[in-house]
């Protein structure tokens, strides 16, 4: 086992246990863990592990000290996002809106230690459907990003200073295929009303709810950009919260959401990175695919920092770049041959949507104008 997942599985115990630990490295190799701690946004999480090593297997005392710096930025992100979360709650219920948030802080809360985790945005949804959550943030005085009226789910707040916020007017951006996707749409709608008031200041979904809208959330990014460890710490924690009638619920119905197939590949994954137990497990566990997104997960990097970037697309001509995207179609072809099909359906659905713009600008491709 890497070295990194043996750090993530102690520092995710409850007792974070340093016998899970029974490596002793080099400084080299303590550099290259950090390195990886840092691609894929787990450095703070795998810090709790390092303090709680004997000393002689610690890193050296310089990495140690750049490590708790960084540590203790996260902790300062994790609580202005709270503070931020709780505010924004105040803010729309005084406009008589329910909200939950989605992810992040949420999932932060439940993690051993609540500042370990690497702090993104503020993902809230706001109940009210698309038409009157986009009239209502306008109303408040925020600016939207270019998508506005238009975004299939939710948008972005442009002038809020701190944090960047999210308001969500769909629980989730779904599944791919259209079928799928209503059926798991109706459930989250349903079960995103049951929520809770955490103690700090905002309203977090149930586990049934987390289960679900993060799996499909872990799905779509591994056919896009890509998912990292971060998320993959995030799902465990969850299901170490859940219940055994939670966790049935959510299995009986990831089939019709169209999730069961890379479900098994992610429980295996789970398994082994953080020693996952089969009772906690949603769907049996499928090692042969499990195997393959574990090696796509550690080499993408958090939502795919690794993969070919903006940079390296800008430099590639037209044609370069549409066979790049098909064969990452075809390569992530085994793991939901459904969820690619409708990828490239809703690929040249946009093409063809989009042939006006490009006689306007007299291109073939317009990727360039919008990166």
């Amino acid at each position: 086992m890497e070295p990194l997942y043996k750090l993530l599985r102690m520092a995710v115990s409850p007792k974070c246990d340093p016998q899970i630990f029974d490596c002793k490295l080099n400084e080299s190799e303590w550099e290259a863990v950090h390195l990886d701690s840092l691609r894929h946004l787990v450095a703070a999480v795998v810090y709790r592990a390092v303090c709680n090593l004997p000393k002689e297997k610690r890193p050296p005392i310089g990495l140690m000290f750049q490590w708790a710096s960084e540590s203790e930025t996260v902790k300062g992100h994790n609580e202005l996002l709270n503070a931020e979360a709780a505010r924004y709650t105040e803010l729309f219920a005084a406009k008589g809106r329910k909200t939950a948030v989605l992810k992040g802080a949420a999932n932060a809360r439940l993690y051993p230690d609540p500042f370990m985790r690497h702090a993104g945005d503020i993902d809230l949804w706001v109940e009210g459907g698309r038409k009157s959550v986009v009239a209502l943030v306008k109303e408040m005085g925020f600016e939207l990003d270019k998508t506005g009226e238009n975004a299939p789910h939710h948008v972005h707040l442009l002038n809020t200073g701190k944090v960047a916020v999210e308001v969500h007017f769909k629980p989730s951006s779904g599944v791919l295929s259209p079928f799928a996707n209503a059926r798991l749409q109706r459930y989250l709608e349903r079960e995103i009303l049951n929520t809770e008031r955490v103690p700090e200041g905002f309203w977090s979904p149930s586990i049934k709810f987390a289960l679900v809208m993060q799996l499909a959330h872990l799905q779509r990014h591994f056919f896009n950009e890509g998912v990292g460890l971060k998320q993959f710490v995030d799902y465990f924690i969850l299901l170490q919260h859940s219940t055994d009638a939670e966790r049935r619920e959510v299995a009986s119905k990831l089939g019709s959401f169209g999730l069961k197939r890379l479900g098994g590949a992610f429980m295996w994954a789970l398994h082994e990175v953080f020693g996952l137990e089969r009772d906690k497990m949603l769907v049996a566990p499928d090692e042969k695919m499990g195997k393959k997104v574990l090696a796509e997960v550690y080499d993408s990097g958090n939502f795919g920092l690794n993969r070919v970037n903006a940079k390296d697309l800008h430099g590639m001509n037209f044609v370069r770049r549409w066979f790049t995207n098909r064969w990452k179609s075809i390569r992530l072809m085994p793991f939901s041959p459904s969820e690619v099909f409708w990828h490239e359906i809703e690929y040249w659905r946009s093409f063809v949507k989009s042939i006006p713009l490009r006689i306007r600008h007299r291109r073939v491709s317009i990727w360039d104008l919008y990166h």
